[in-house]
């Protein structure tokens, strides 16, 4: 139900979408469609089922350390853009995080599975990119990438193409993982009742010479079920028609897993069984100026209040400020640099695991840069 108070700024904000072009991550959207959260903060979502993240290594198997980082991959699809909406309310759009804009937390402790930790930064405003790390010493594992967001409109939805990369490894296997994310597209945005699809490929490549091809498919008017994906496991230089396995099913649900040349298929993972684990996050009083929640504050408690006109106050605010010091560091000549993290161009592993990943898939994959925001350790 669209805000009385709010239906002109909604009917502009769709005439807005309309005529634009663009990247639309620039538009500014009505108060009542925001989230209270950044969008930084949905980078903890890779690693909300720690212990099927640190799970990853533990075979001595390689190609059932792939099947685990598969089945890691496929819940953090659903942390990510399913079950973090709460049940019978729709998609709202978190803040653009600003320039210098940090996130800690950890996930505690589940099974003996040891404490995971994520650090995020927004080391690019325009284009909008947030670098994250996240790790888990006990497993001897961690994840270091970044992801941006190029948006546009397309008929009565939003198309988000999420670039970037992200590298896992395994550091007591001496082995990595490369992968990327899906695209999503926005529906229900003209009904003011938004929900999220994915949509295309994603790509994961193992230094073992395994890769995964994952196609997402969305509910047709006719057949079709929502949140659908498809999962090929191939091996690298083998015949691209012929796969180890397939698994298949929704990415929010069930998937079964089938080996090739067979007809029968086996359970291989229901999201909806899932539990997450514990989320630590230090008291406000404790954050730095720096610091997501201690930044959006104010907006953030006018919008649980139900006050979108303080919330949409104190949102220029915290934009107007950006701008000010945008302009104070143009007059200066100062480049600003992140905190915790720096640009690498050609980074090795990224490097090396996207030739592996070409060499077998050719056009089908075509990486925006062979780089790389990683962690200053």
């Amino acid at each position: 139900m669209i805000p009385v108070e709010q239906k002109g700024a909604f009917h502009q904000f769709l005439k807005s979408l309309a005529s634009f072009s663009g990247d639309l991550s620039s538009l500014t959207c009505p108060a009542f469609l925001l989230a209270p959260v950044s969008l930084i903060e949905y980078s903890e979502y890779w690693t909300q089922q720690p212990e099927l993240f640190a799970a990853i290594p533990q075979a001595d198997d390689e190609l059932k350390r792939m099947l685990a980082f598969i089945k890691w991959f496929i819940s953090s699809l659903n942390a990510s853009y399913s079950s973090r909406v709460p049940k019978g309310e729709w998609e709202k759009k978190p803040y653009n995080p600003v320039l210098g804009e940090q996130f800690f937390m950890s996930w505690s402790d589940v099974d003996g599975c040891g404490e995971t930790n994520v650090i995020c930064e927004q080391v690019s405003h325009h284009p909008p990119i947030t670098g994250f790390f996240i790790e888990n010493a006990k497993a001897g594992m961690s994840l270091n990438g970044h992801t941006g967001q190029k948006t546009r409109f397309s008929g009565t939805s939003l198309i988000c193409d999420q670039v970037g990369q992200s590298v896992v490894t395994l550091k007591n296997r001496d082995e990595s993982y490369l992968f990327t994310s899906p695209s999503l597209t926005v529906n229900g945005i003209w009904y003011a009742a938004p929900y999220v699809e994915l949509t295309g490929t994603s790509y994961i490549q193992s230094t073992t010479g395994l890769y995964c091809s994952i196609e997402y498919s969305s509910r047709g008017w006719i057949s079709g079920e929502r949140n659908h994906f498809k999962c090929y496991l191939r091996k690298n230089g083998g015949n691209p028609k012929e796969y180890v396995y397939k698994i298949e099913g929704q990415w929010s649900g069930k998937s079964t897993i089938t080996t090739h040349g067979s007809k029968t298929s086996e359970p291989f993972l229901d999201v909806t069984k899932l539990k997450p684990a514990e989320m630590k996050v230090k008291d406000m009083s404790a954050q730095g100026e720096r610091e997501s929640r201690r930044i959006w504050q104010k907006v953030s408690d006018a919008i649980r209040a139900g006050d979108v006109q303080t919330a949409g106050i104190e949102k220029s605010k915290i934009e107007n400020q950006q701008r000010i010091e945008r302009s104070e560091r143009e007059e200066k000549g100062i480049a600003w640099e992140p905190t915790y993290f720096h640009w690498i161009d050609n980074e090795p592993k990224v490097q090396s695991l996207q030739r592996m990943l070409n060499s077998t898939v050719k056009t089908k994959y075509e990486p925006a840069t062979q780089g790389n925001w990683v962690f200053k350790k």
